[in-house]
């Protein structure tokens, strides 16, 4: 091998090894172009320079087909028990689908939940399953999802090299606790991009090279990378968890007065309604009672608690043993009203780790 041959083979093993470092994501020359190379050889004879010799070979580029899935966030998405896949507030995990073809191609998508007892990929196990899945690309002029702008149901058409944003979208069950957690799968599969508005076909795979040394169609070969692609993701429950205590105890009677009074009629009986929203828990938001006491031997006995019959105790005393703070008013820690023997309340918001109460008198029949 001459020195010159040997520059030359060690010049093209250099730019070899550098195309080869270009970035993964990148797609590469588009399928069906054509790569035309020309040679000329100069010679001469008897020193004389002859008319060179020259031609040419054309090939075209195979398809590679080849994607990436991925889950957009890099954490779980936070739900709540009852959510649904409807406005205002839907229920939905966002992922990434990247055509690493080099052509445009379609995208076939499906959903799957993780099994019970999996592990998910940011809140431990799969605990439950959400319902009514379905399946959204972004296809609207508003970021994120919106259930009347993105409508679309495969990938239509991607450019190499592009993305598309895939929203999986469901009902989450009443009942669950915070923590628990359901994993989503997500799944695209490379389908032919020839046709615009219309989910493609499959690619079919060339057993042999198809190159005749012309530039057509029918000269491109599709070579697959991958044909599938998947990630998963998962919601994860922040629930409220709200418990109640009622209690009453007897404050006045007509025999007996204050002094250990006793629960005969005329007695004025107080509850208590204690709502307690456990540690660690979601904030209960539009907290209200209603209790009915229309179908009892009792009556709503409206009169202020320091006031009424003269012995009734003042605020204090019964009803800090009944969990009640004592404020001196009906509505305790909010507002409170009765109507036809049906007394409710408001609590407003009840936070983790709070306790919020009410209070009401009645007599007994």
């Amino acid at each position: 091998m001459t020195s010159k041959l040997k520059l030359l083979v060690a010049t093209s093993a250099v730019t070899a090894a550098m195309l080869g470092a270009n970035p993964a994501f990148a797609a590469g020359t588009t399928a069906g172009d054509a790569i035309t190379n020309n040679v000329t050889v100069n010679y001469q004879v008897g020193g004389v320079t002859q008319t060179a010799e020259t031609d040419s070979d054309t090939f075209t580029v195979d398809r590679k087909l080849d994607l990436t899935v991925s889950e957009a966030n890099g954490a779980a998405q936070s739900v709540t028990p009852g959510q649904t896949a409807g406005a205002p507030n839907p229920a939905f995990l966002t992922y990434t689908v990247t055509n690493d073809s080099n052509d445009v191609v379609d995208f076939e998508l499906t959903a799957t939940q993780q099994t019970t007892g999996a592990a998910t990929p940011f809140s431990g196990t799969d605990d439950f399953d959400v319902t009514g899945l379905l399946i959204f690309v972004e296809s609207g002029a508003t970021p994120g999802y919106q259930p009347t702008e993105d409508t679309a149901t495969f990938i239509d058409e991607l450019a190499e090299d592009a993305n598309a944003t895939v929203y999986i979208v469901g009902d989450i069950p009443l009942g669950l606790a915070t923590g628990d957690a359901a994993g989503i799968t997500l799944t695209a599969a490379i389908k032919e991009g020839d046709t615009a508005a219309t989910l493609g076909g499959d690619y079919a795979v060339s057993a042999t090279n198809t190159e005749d040394g012309t530039v057509n169609a029918a000269n491109i070969d599709n070579v697959f990378v991958n044909s599938t692609a998947s990630d998963t993701d998962n919601f994860v429950i922040s629930a409220a968890n709200v418990s109640v205590v009622k209690s009453s105890a007897v404050l006045w009677d007509p025999v007996n007065g204050s002094t250990n009074p006793k629960s005969i009629p005329g007695a004025v009986i107080e509850y208590c309604i204690a709502v307690t929203n456990a540690t660690g828990s979601a904030t209960a938001t539009s907290v209200s009672i209603s209790d009915d006491i229309s179908a009892l031997d009792l009556s709503f006995y409206a009169t202020a608690p320091v006031t009424g019959p003269a012995t009734i105790p003042a605020a204090n005393g019964v009803r800090s043993a009944l969990a009640c703070d004592g404020t001196g008013t009906n509505a305790d820690a909010g507002t409170l009203a009765e109507a036809s023997g049906v007394i409710t309340g408001d609590l407003g918001d009840v936070g983790a780790g709070v306790t919020e109460t009410l209070l009401f008198r009645a007599t007994v029949d």
